[in-house]
């Protein structure tokens, strides 16, 4: 353990949301962000202890999850989270180095569409997969119709926020 207390300071905590009738944009609470690696069949056990421990579940590949929740967690509920999956699963706290950004509204899919390779409109509800948006590598998750999350390695954070805002731009006229 370091002698040194490290002060946390979210990287987005200047930004406005951006909202307008068709289109939002918000910075999510630094919660807690997790990546567990285990074996592919292992869904099942990974659901429960997500489920257990009050964090949501993205996919991020085969054998791959991100569990993700807005309150941090402390060393002991991490390594008790670690201790509900046992043998066969890495448990990789993410927290201090990923931002996650909602974007939602009627025009989400024109939005994000800007940015990235992806067929919204065929991407459903509950999938993740990992993509870029412009230059920056992002983990995209569909949470309903309207609204995607996208989590962000923290250095690219402001960069991200401002390529989000000039591709709402268009939508973020009240007289649109």
């Amino acid at each position: 353990m370091s002698p040194f207390e490290l002060i946390h300071r979210p990287v987005l905590c200047a930004a406005k949301p951006l909202e307008a009738s068709k289109i939002r944009l918000a910075p999510l609470p630094e919660g807690a962000i997790l990546q567990v690696v285990g074996l592919a069949d292992g869904v099942a056990a990974v659901t429960e202890a997500a489920g257990q421990a009050g964090l949501s579940l993205r996919p991020n590949g085969p054998g791959q999850w991100f569990l993700v929740g807005d309150a941090a967690m402390t060393r002991t509920a991490i390594d008790a989270l670690r201790g509900t999956l046992g043998d066969g699963f890495a448990v990789i706290d993410q927290s201090h180095g990923r931002i996650r950004i909602a974007v939602e509204g009627s025009a989400v899919e024109s939005v994000l569409a800007k940015g990235t390779g992806i067929d919204l409109a065929a991407f459903p509800a509950g999938d993740a997969t990992s993509t870029l948006i412009g230059h920056i590598s992002v983990h995209l998750s569909r949470q309903s119709a309207t609204r995607f999350e996208l989590m962000s390695l923290r250095g690219f954070a402001e960069s991200l926020w401002h390529d989000l805002q000039t591709m709402a731009g268009e939508f973020s006229d009240p007289r649109h």
